[in-house]
C-alpha cells in the first residue's frame, strides 16, 4: 500500500519500509529550533530534568525574534538566560536579531527535505515547504529532546488538498490559505497532516508555499508539506538524494479525506475578528474604515510578498491618518529588498519600515492599537487582544490586499 509524504518521513526517520496513522513511534531528531520566549522555560526544565549536555549543539538552532529589541524589561532576562545556556552548551548557531525564526530555519539551510524538525512555536509548521516534518511543542518537551535527541510522535491521518489550474491575477497564496481554513474550521484538520498537490501548487514559489504551511496550525493541523520537487532543491541548494526524491505522495495513499479545488474558483478573502476561519471575501468587506496596516511576519513577510506591497503602492500614497508598518521577515530579506529598490517604494509611499523580527504580529516591539481600531494585517492570527487591547478589530489579507487597504483608508480590493 502506498504511503503519504509524512508517512514516509515518518517511516525512514525510525528505519522503516512503512507506519501507519496512529502508529506512535520514538523520532530521531533532525534539527530543533528555540525562541527567546521560551529560552527561560526550556532551561529550566533542562535542568529540573537532571540533564548537563545537549545531545547534539550542532542540532540546535536559537532565534531571538519575538523580544527584538526589548520592549518591556523583563525581555533581557531572556536574553540572558538564552546567551548563558549558548556558552555552556557550545552552541553556535545563534542568531540576534537576524530575523523571524520560521524564516531564518529555511532560508539559513537548517532544514532539509525529509528531515524531522521540532520548535517551540506552534508555527513550525512552516517548514514543511521544503518537504520536512515539522511541528511545535512546549518547552518540556524541548527540554526532553535536548537532553536525548528523541521524542515519540502519533503517526497522524492526512488531508490531501489537490489545487488545479493558475490562480487569477491579485490572488496570492495567503487567499488561498485563508480559504482552505475558513472550509476546514479552526479545528477541522485538528493532529492531522495537510498534504498540498496539483499544479498549482507545483507552480508556486518555495516562499508561497511557506505561507501555506505556515498557516496549517490555524485549522489546528499537526503539519503540513508539499511534495519536494526542483524548486525546493534549488531553494536549499542541495541535490536530492533518492528518498528525498520520492517524497510525493503515492498514487495508491490512503488519505482520510481529498479536498479538490479549481485555481480560477479563488478570490481576494479576509479572516474577520476575530476567527481565523471566518473568511468573507474582500468584496463583501470594501468601504470598511480601518486605523493601520501591517506587512510582514513569518507568514507573509518575505522578498515575494514586500515586492507585491510595492507593486500596489508605487506611485502612490498612504491614505492620510493611516499607519502602514512593513516588517520584513530576516535581515537577507530587508538587504535584498534594498538592493532592487522595494524599500524605497514603500518608504516614499508613507511606509514606517522597521527591523527584521516578529513585532506586531505577537504585539511587541512598536506598532499596537487601541480600543476600536482596525487594522488590516498580513500576519496569522487575528485573537482577540494579539496586536493591543482586546477591543482591537484585526483582518487578516494578503500583502497585495493589505497595500491597496493602506492606500485607500479602508478595505478595498487591489
Amino acid at each position: 500500500m502506498g504511503q503519504t509524504v509524512i508517512e514516509k518521513i515518518i517511516a525512514h526517520n525510525v528505519g522503516r519500509t512503512s507506519v501507519k496513522p496512529g502508529e506512535i513511534v520514538t523520532a530521531k531528531v533532525d534539527r530543533v529550533m528555540l525562541d527567546d520566549i521560551m529560552m527561560p522555560f526550556i532551561v529550566g526544565k533542562f535542568q529540573e530534568m537532571g540533564f548537563d549536555k545537549v545531545w547534539d549543539p550542532d542540532k540546535v538552532v536559537m532565534i531571538y525574534d519575538h523580544l527584538v529589541p526589548a520592549s518591556q524589561q523583563d525581555d533581557v532576562r531572556h536574553y540572558k538566560v538564552g546567551d548563558a545556556f549558548a556558552k555552556e552548551q557550545g552552541l553556535k548557531h545563534v542568531h540576534r536579531s537576524d530575523g523571524i525564526c520560521h524564516q531564518l530555519m529555511t532560508e539559513a539551510g537548517y532544514v532539509k527535505p525529509g528531515d524531522v524538525v521540532f520548535g517551540t512555536d506552534s508555527h513550525t509548521t512552516t517548514y514543511g515547504c521544503v518537504g520536512a516534518f515539522s511541528t511545535g511543542i512546549g518547552y518540556t518537551e524541548m527540554a526532553a529532546i535536548l537532553g536525548t535527541g528523541e521524542l515519540w510522535v502519533k503517526v497522524p491521518e492526512t488531508i490531501r488538498v489537490e489545487i488545479e489550474g493558475e490562480l487569477p491575477a491579485g490572488v496570492m497564496s495567503k487567499d488561498v490559505i485563508l480559504r482552505l481554513i475558513g472550509d476546514l474550521g479552526a479545528d477541522g484538520a485538528t493532529y492531522r497532516a495537510l498534504e498540498f498537490a496539483g499544479s498549482t501548487v507545483e507552480h508556486m514559489t518555495v516562499a508561497s508555499r511557506m505561507t501555506m504551511t505556515n498557516m496549517a496550525i490555524e485549522a489546528g493541523a499537526k503539519c503540513a508539506v508539499f511534495a519536494t520537487d526542483e524548486k525546493t532543491a534549488e531553494y536549499c541548494g542541495i541535490r536530492l538524494s533518492d528518498f528525498q526524491k520520492s517524497l510525493g505522495g503515492d498514487a495508491d495513499a490512503v488519505y482520510e479525506k481529498v479536498l479538490r479545488y479549481r485555481a480560477e474558483d479563488f478570490v481576494p478573502v479576509m479572516a474577520c475578528p476575530s476567527q481565523v476561519d471566518r473568511i468573507r471575501n474582500v468584496s463583501e468587506l470594501e468601504g470598511t474604515p480601518i486605523d493601520q496596516v501591517f506587512i510582514g511576519s513569518c507568514t507573509n513577510g518575505r522578498l515575494e510578498d514586500l515586492a507585491a506591497a510595492a507593486e500596489v503602492l508605487k506611485g502612490k500614497k498612504v491614505s492620510p491618518f493611516i499607519r502602514l508598518i512593513v516588517t520584513p521577515a530576516s535581515r537577507l530579506v530587508y538587504e535584498q529588498a534594498d538592493r532592487q529598490g522595494i524599500l524605497r517604494t514603500l518608504v516614499e509611499a508613507g511606509a514606517i519600515v522597521t527591523h527584521p523580527g516578529c513585532g506586531l504580529c505577537c504585539g511587541r516591539a512598536g506598532g499596537i492599537l487601541s480600543d476600536y481600531e482596525r487594522v488590516v494585517a498580513t500576519n496569522n492570527r487575528n485573537f482577540l487582544g494579539r496586536m493591543g487591547t482586546s477591543k482591537v478589530e484585526i483582518y487578516l489579507a494578503s500583502p497585495r490586499t493589505a497595500a491597496a487597504c493602506a492606500v485607500a483608508g479602508k478595505i478595498t480590493m487591489a
